[in-house]
């Protein structure tokens, strides 16, 4: 019990220090995070605080999880000015995911050096640092992933329903993180249906098919049910049953936005390939080697990880080439506990991990299998080869266009077109910050201040006083942006009326307003941004309103 401890509180340390040091020292913060841990601050602190002000656009789990520590912001801003909420919350599910690693590496039966080591190539990558330093949702979805396929792997020899059920639960909770894991949901049912009809042979599977309907629906039904009260749950307050797909702020609004996918499906899928290849370099290598030894070995519990992680990589891979997502890096990570898992499985299964209740079709593993030094260094040293692959990866333009700016933190006089640009994504979110400061000092009255958080999340995050906005999440947001002075409104943030931009509620409503004020608001300040992909902002003020007007 001592080992998964240490594991924890070691890493759990070593990436708040990090995510602290890119927020507090750098102001590094990422826009998804950021506008995640807004949500959290509707929910508690804006001027009409209420659960389903976390939105519909994300699945809810990274924000929710945030709540407490963002409970706190109300005496100290600064939690969710520099996404401290969101920095811990990812800290300590990474850490959560290298416990799991260390798990599936005992439950293998690898000796604690050996199932050390590993661990600790796994909680170095550089990918897997910067994530479980930012915020984003990627740490929680590790966790929940690699957590299910732990589970799993223990259920194809212990036949133990409880791991079942767990993996359930532990895939659900995926869900509630990332629409991805559908594909694993449904990944696993097939995967477990299949090995349960065939664990007593061909000749018996007439007789376990049964059985293998009710296995899958455990491993499959919490899933199942976290999708149908999420989706059930947007359509009933917005009208809409898949919002990321069809609201005007959901990814496919974005993608049109922006102008559609930037490359043909042959350069698509070339990329996705890639990506896969830089995060898990010894794939083409490791996984027909585990695939023939597991063959060879009549060992199910290979088949886990590549289901699992496979299926949610094939999606990502197959949205992107079709068009309808972004070419982050970060949508392939889970190639990183693919190969780390293969490499343990390299090594033959040996001893029985306790569980609850041995099922009827338990395999019995051999106590004691022979495993030389050369392989276990070996898997090591594999491991370990993947970490500076993937660093280079993370600081090139075109492969990692969300990271590479890391490699540009100390770089005060940037000179060359990618260093400015990187530059660039660092400050993103200090013009906001700025703007938030500047209304702050106003001394505005509640609801005083009208702003869409298509862009506005991160002027909402930085301010001392978020229940002086008027935000798409409050029930009489409607009734207010057709009547702003009527309803006490003294400004409007307002941005450029082109890309992301069509989508922000105030140029919807005054399509000209932007360029001039729309005949209901002159211009107070106009604030020119200094962050990658953020627009210059216009504050307006109503006309009609004085200042401090209540």
């Amino acid at each position: 019990m001592k080992a998964p401890w240490v594991l924890f509180l070691a890493t759990l340390s070593g990436y708040l220090a990090v995510g602290l040091t890119l927020s507090l020292r750098f102001g590094y913060l990422l826009g998804d995070a950021l506008s995640r841990t807004s949500a959290a601050q509707a929910v508690l602190l804006s001027r009409d605080p209420h659960v389903s002000a976390i939105g519909f656009i994300f699945t809810p789990l990274t924000a929710l999880l945030q709540l407490p520590l963002v409970a706190l912001s109300r005496w100290w801003p600064e939690i969710t000015r520099w996404n401290i909420s969101g920095t811990v919350v990812s800290a300590v599910f990474m850490a959560g995911a290298v416990v799991m690693i260390h798990g599936i590496c005992r439950d293998r039966g690898l000796s604690a050096g050996h199932s050390t080591a590993i661990t600790l190539v796994f909680a170095l990558n550089p990918m897997i640092v910067f994530y479980g330093a930012n915020g984003m949702s990627e740490a929680v979805f590790l966790f929940c992933t690699i957590w299910a396929v732990r589970r799993l792997i223990r259920w194809m020899h212990t036949d133990d329903v409880h791991d079942l059920i767990v993996a359930g639960i532990a895939l659900a909770l995926a869900y509630l993180t990332r629409y991805d894991a559908v594909v694993a949901i449904a990944g696993a049912a097939f995967l477990v249906a299949g090995v349960t009809l065939l664990r007593k042979g061909r000749a018996s599977w007439r007789t376990m098919r049964r059985q293998a309907v009710l296995d899958a629906v455990l491993v499959a039904g919490p899933g199942f049910v976290a999708f149908l009260v999420w989706s059930a749950t947007s359509w009933l307050i917005t009208g809409e049953l898949l919002a990321q797909l069809s609201s005007s702020y959901g990814n496919t609004a974005i993608l049109e936005q922006s102008g559609g996918s930037s490359g043909t499906p042959l350069t698509n899928a070339l990329f996705a390939v890639t990506a896969v290849i830089v995060l898990g370099p010894l794939l083409p290598l490791i996984l027909p080697m585990s695939t023939l030894l597991a063959g060879r070995r009549r060992d199910l519990e290979f088949l886990v990880a590549p289901v699992l992680f496979g299926m949610v990589l094939a999606f990502q891979a197959a949205t992107y080439i079709s068009g309808s997502t972004f070419g982050f890096l970060r949508f392939y990570i889970c190639a990183i506990p693919l190969a780390v898992v293969v490499v343990v499985q390299l090594v033959p299964a040996r001893g029985n991990p306790r569980t609850r209740r041995l099922g009827a079709l338990h395999r019995v593993r051999p106590e004691r299998a022979r495993v030389s030094r050369g392989l276990v260094s070996t898997t090591v040293m594999l491991s370990a080869l993947a970490v500076p692959v993937t660093g280079w990866a993370m600081l090139q333009p075109s492969l990692s266009s969300q990271q590479y700016a890391l490699g540009h933190l100390f770089d005060s006089s940037p000179e060359s077109e990618d260093a400015v640009s990187a530059r660039s994504i660092i400050a993103s979110f200090e013009t906001e910050r700025m703007i938030a400061e500047y209304l702050d000092q106003q001394d505005l009255p509640e609801g005083s201040i009208l702003v869409d958080t298509v862009y506005g999340f991160a002027v909402l995050a930085a301010s001392e006083h978020p229940e002086r906005f008027v935000v798409p999440s409050d029930q009489d947001f409607t009734t207010i942006l057709n009547e702003p002075a009527a309803a006490g409104v003294e400004f409007l943030l307002t941005v450029p009326n082109t890309g992301r931009g069509q989508s922000d509620a105030i140029n919807r409503r005054y399509p000209t307003i932007y360029e001039g004020g729309g005949t209901i608001a002159t211009l107070d300040v106009e604030v020119p941004n200094d962050g990658a992909d953020q627009p210059d902002w216009r504050i307006y003020r109503v006309v009609g309103t004085e200042p401090g007007q209540a």
